[in-house]
């Protein structure tokens, strides 16, 4: 007999929020009074294919991709390659839909399409907006197009920046309201809502009363963007190194309570800005991200300038993730237990230290050429200088015995970035 199994909230809230979509336009495109229904495509992707000469470790521009560039292969299609599609419709001045689709690596190794936006929006006025479904994060300067690798200049997004966030949608509502102060333009949002990744192994992902409010201003050709966001996260992961720490008593039950990650809360605050007058630009954010879990605090960074020679456009750019919290723990005491236990103690505290590598201190200088071969297609050739520091693998993954204490990773990189 079929079992059935129930789908999670998430799941069904998106699918009925890009049924909404459709539905939408058929029933008020009946009442609309002349207003014409609109409905618009495209459709972006990135092929690439990126070289580390460092087989230790896989670099790629996500955690939650299963392979990089490095230990798997030295060359490697998956770090930046991916394709997407998007469909719109307007109904009339207050209704509209969007649904968006990307299919790029995930950690299962599949290709597996995910919606990355399925949402309504209503104007309210002119001014005031509102919209509920699956909705992207607003919480860096590249929020509303992180996916799509031909509106920045780079081969990708700075991972030490845009990788301590990698959800980038959530399941709920927000609010939007356009103002001016004298000559600045101001967009301000307040969102809530929740969002579950799967992981492998029936793992899971889940971030919980996700809160927050961004504001993005805009002067001439000077933009901004200051964001902050709170979430219970959860992460059905090394959860046998948990249960094996409480089984040494109260300091055992301490380093668990300490860095396992269950309902723990996530807060986030990010500021960017850019200047471009059109011959060159010039870009910064930094993030300060705290979590009372084994990633700990962290602030990150990048600056990054160009300048444009028709079609081509050099750049440079320098990004850097620091720990502000420790990435080392003496963990369990060894003196004065049985030499079972003690090795067992051993392995305990090597995979809790194992563990704290994750969190994020990393150094990467990069250079690179953007080369607009035509309208909508763009080849960007870049390379990456990253640097680790020390007890900590950055962001890097599929690390293997011999990574050195401070290893040094060159990363050259093409990619062809196209929309449609």
């Amino acid at each position: 007999m079929h079992k059935f199994y129930p789908r999670p909230a998430h799941v069904v809230a998106t699918r009925a929020c890009a049924l909404g979509v459709v539905l939408l336009a058929s029933v008020e495109a009946r009442a609309a009074d002349g207003d014409a229904v609109k409905w618009t495509f495209g459709g972006f992707g990135t092929a690439a294919v990126s070289h580390s000469d460092n087989r230790q470790a896989d670099f790629s521009s996500s955690v939650l991709k299963a392979t990089g560039a490095g230990y798997t292969d030295a060359w490697s299609p998956h770090v930046d390659s991916r394709l997407g599609a998007q469909l719109g419709v307007t109904v009339n001045k207050q209704w509209s839909g969007v649904v968006q689709v990307i299919t790029e690596q995930r950690l299962d190794r599949s290709y597996r399409p995910i919606v990355e936006w399925a949402n309504i929006r209503y104007q309210a006025t002119p001014d005031l907006a509102v919209r509920i479904g699956r909705i992207g994060l607003p919480i860096f300067l590249a929020a509303d197009y992180r996916k799509i690798g031909y509106a920045y200049p780079w081969a990708r997004t700075p991972v030490e920046v845009y990788g301590a966030v990698p959800i980038s949608n959530s399941d709920g509502i927000d609010v939007s309201y356009r103002w001016r102060a004298h000559d600045v333009k101001f967009v301000s949002q307040a969102f809530t809502g929740s969002t579950t990744l799967s992981l492998l192994a029936d793992n899971e992902v889940r971030s919980r009363k996700l809160t927050g409010v961004s504001t993005t201003a805009e002067h001439g050709a000077l933009s901004g963007r200051i964001s902050a966001f709170s979430s219970e996260v959860t992460i059905d992961l090394a959860e046998y190194l948990f249960d094996g720490l409480r089984q040494f008593g109260p300091r055992g039950e301490s380093l668990a309570r300490q860095y396992e990650v269950d309902r723990k809360r996530f807060n986030a605050l990010t500021l960017g800005a850019t200047y471009d007058p059109g011959n060159w630009f010039a870009m910064a954010e930094i993030g300060r991200f705290t979590t009372h879990s084994f990633f700990g605090k962290s602030i990150t960074l990048y600056s990054s300038a160009g300048y444009r020679f028709g079609a081509f456009t050099p750049y440079i750019a320098f990004a850097g993730a620091k720990a502000k919290s420790p990435t080392r723990d003496p963990g369990l005491p060894l003196e004065g237990l049985p030499p079972a236990l003690a090795a067992r103690a051993a392995r305990l505290n090597a995979g809790l230290n194992y563990l704290l590598m994750s969190v994020p201190a990393q150094t990467t200088a990069s250079a690179g050429v953007r080369w607009d071969v035509r309208r909508n297609i763009a080849l960007k050739l870049q390379y990456d200088r990253v640097r680790p520091g020390e007890h900590s693998r950055g962001t890097l993954f599929n690390v293997q015995p011999g990574f050195s204490a401070r290893p040094r990773v060159n990363l050259a990189s093409a990619v062809l970035d196209f929309v449609f």
